[in-house]
């Protein structure tokens, strides 16, 4: 099996030859690695089944530590986190504000460039574009966090508004990407705190669940893999995940989810994660991180399952357990 049917494998729960994985870093802890390594494309070394893609455009540095997106957000990455941040300043002040906000125009050409660079990657590789800030994080970003959980209850009108505003794009979107000959599309967004869904399960079928059924019955209609990120707890829905299409769940955090539970959605949804960068790979040893990822594999005999960290893996894990982690991985 090359990476692509490996993938295809798992997620057909086919019993790949042997178990897919993906890795991915934050920059800072990508700059670790080639320092600890000395290799400065040392990505290239850890042989990922699956090629990524984002098609958001890069955000601008206005000053230091402060970006905008092309929504025109700002990030302030001043603090510790130097990969997302935090916002800076609400746009939609008020939901009257809607009417006159100007969505950014989906810059075709910038997606057809990123395409056509994803196509020239290796095609035996698994090939994924994404689009990050899918629905509720980019409408949280846009009106704040606080005040989109209020308007659910008392505007709610003006939040399936604001959301019909980004589906639009978003399928446009979808509708370039798609000509190409990727494998999967992936939506971003967080719906979970450790401990459920931020909006609760009633909230979230009605605001997110049939506009995410649109998005994932275009890309099934191109042949496509859906795959859909989201951290923390969503298990109050991922029934209704599986009845509207999805394909693969990343992130699957082992210290919410527990193994018993991954095996329940085996032959639906296969998972995508498993090693964890909260409870693991920052703080345990070597020869702890092989055993877990070893015991992690050990449940999965059958596909189902993309290995991977949690999450892009964060500065704070000592290099020492990735090559660990890999050494399983790869072996």
């Amino acid at each position: 099996m090359n990476n692509k049917e490996r993938v295809i494998a798992a997620i057909e729960f086919q019993k790949p030859d042997y178990t897919p994985h993906y890795v991915d870093f934050t920059g800072q802890m990508y700059d670790k690695m080639v320092a600890y390594t000395g290799n400065p494309d040392y990505r290239s070394t850890i042989h990922n089944h699956v090629t990524f893609v984002d098609l958001g455009k890069a955000q601008e540095e206005i000053q230091p530590g402060y970006f905008r997106d092309e929504f025109g957000v700002i990030w302030n990455k001043t603090g510790v986190d130097k990969d997302i941040g935090v916002i800076d300043s609400i746009l939609l002040e008020d939901p009257e504000d809607l009417v006159d906000f100007v969505f950014p125009q989906v810059d075709e050409a910038h997606i057809r460039g990123v395409m056509e660079t994803l196509m020239a990657t290796d095609p035996k590789n698994f090939r994924v574009a994404g689009i990050g800030f899918s629905l509720f994080e980019r409408a949280w970003t846009l009106r704040g966090m606080e005040n989109l959980l209020c308007d659910m209850l008392v505007e709610p009108e003006f939040v399936e508004a604001l959301l019909d505003k980004i589906l639009e794009r978003n399928l446009k979107v979808l509708d370039i990407a798609l000509e190409y000959d990727i494998d999967c599309f992936y939506f971003g967004d967080d719906w979970g705190s450790q401990k459920g869904l931020i909006m609760g399960p009633a909230t979230w079928r009605t605001f997110f669940k049939p506009r995410l059924k649109k998005m994932y019955d275009r890309v099934h209609a191109a042949g496509k893999y859906v795959a859909q990120h989201s951290c923390g707890d969503v298990r109050e829905v991922m029934e209704d995940l599986h009845e509207i299409g999805l394909n693969i769940y990343q992130t699957f955090q082992p210290e919410i989810y527990g193994y018993d539970y991954a095996e329940k959605l085996y032959g639906k949804i296969t998972i995508w994660g498993g090693i964890s960068t909260q409870q693991a790979l920052p703080v345990k040893t070597p020869e702890e991180i092989r055993e877990i990822t070893r015991e992690m594999l050990s449940h999965f005999p059958d596909g189902g399952l993309i290995a991977a960290p949690t999450h892009s893996v964060p500065g704070d894990v000592p290099p020492e357990n990735i090559e660990a982690m890999l050494s399983v991985l790869m072996k």
